[in-house]
């Protein structure tokens, strides 16, 4: 089972303001439910708040410090990003990192593949993916999309996978 990080961001890695994303992309997100469903996601507790609800058709796994506070109906909580990995493995299928920023970092040494959707975006944002030392990675797929009524800006979803160097 493969571990895939997938994010949107932004040209200076925003990915997050205010506890949203600084976009909207409906084809971004409709590539997102495909990528997702049926899988096993995983998301740190303020991506969780952040859609406020379990996402349908995938086990959702929320890292928290405090998993006794996650109430929510088809959510799993757990106290760390391994265990969460553990108990998504269980599935025998690829496993999604889907945020936020905390989460990301600790993954990032940890992932197989990412799936980034890079916006033409140079706004403000308050949170951010972390640095990415490219020798690591390479393209293997790329899609653009263009601003329209359904996309506030450009963007491209680009498959990368690990270097197996």
């Amino acid at each position: 089972m493969a571990v895939k990080m997938i994010v949107a961001m932004g040209n200076q890695n925003q990915i997050g303001l205010n506890g949203t994303m600084p976009w909207n992309l409906a084809d971004d997100l409709k590539q997102f439910k495909q990528l997702t469903l049926g899988h096993p996601i995983i998301m740190g507790r303020k991506t969780f708040d952040s859609i406020g609800k379990a996402l349908p058709g995938r086990l959702n796994i929320v890292v928290t410090s405090n998993p006794e506070n996650i109430n929510a109906f088809e959510v799993c909580p757990v106290s760390s990003l391994e265990k969460a990995i553990e108990k998504a493995n269980l599935l025998q299928k690829d496993v999604f990192i889907i945020g936020g920023a905390t989460l990301y970092q600790q993954a990032l040494a940890l992932a197989d593949q990412m799936i980034i959707s890079h916006v033409e975006y140079d706004g403000p944002a308050d949170t951010f993916f972390p640095q990415i030392n490219w020798q690591n990675w390479n393209m293997t797929e790329q899609k653009i999309f263009h601003q329209d009524s359904k996309n506030d800006h450009p963007f491209k979803i680009v498959l990368y996978t690990r270097n197996t160097k």
